[in-house]
C-alpha cells in the first residue's frame, strides 16, 4: 500500500476521559483487548490518532478505539478514543459517538464509516 503522507491527515475525535478506577478483574493496561480489525496509522500522519491508540493500549480500565477505515481511496481517516469508562460496552458507545461527531465536523473524503477497531 502506498501513502502520500502529505495528503493523509489523521484527525482525532474528541477524546473522552473518565475518572473511573481500573477494571474489577485487574488492570487492563498494556492489553489490546478485543481487536476487530488492524489499526494501521500511516507513518507521518498528523493528528492525534496514534497517540489516542497508544493511550488506549496503556489504559488500565475499560476503553475503546474507533476509527474510519484507512485505505487507498481515503484522503483522511478519523478516530475516537474513550479511556477508563465504567464498562466495555459504554466505552465502545462513547468512542463510536466521538468518532461520528468528528466525521460530521470534518467534511473530508473517507473510506468508510466509524467502527470499533478495538475495545477492552
Amino acid at each position: 500500500m502506498h501513502f502520500h503522507t502529505g495528503r493523509r491527515i489523521a484527525i482525532l475525535g474528541m477524546a473522552l476521559l473518565f475518572a473511573c478506577g481500573p477494571a474489577l478483574a485487574g488492570s487492563l493496561a498494556g492489553k489490546v483487548g478485543d481487536k476487530r480489525y488492524p489499526v494501521n496509522i500511516p507513518w507521518g500522519s498528523i493528528g492525534g490518532c496514534q497517540k489516542g491508540y497508544n493511550d488506549y493500549i496503556a489504559a488500565a480500565g475499560h476503553s475503546a478505539y474507533a476509527s474510519t477505515v484507512m485505505d487507498r481511496t481515503a484522503e483522511y481517516f478519523i478516530c475516537g478514543v474513550v479511556l477508563n469508562a465504567p464498562s466495555q460496552k459504554k466505552a465502545e458507545a462513547l468512542a463510536l459517538k466521538s468518532c461520528q461527531a468528528s466525521v460530521k465536523k470534518y467534511k473530508v473524503q473517507l473510506a468508510g464509516a466509524c467502527s470499533i477497531a478495538a475495545s477492552k
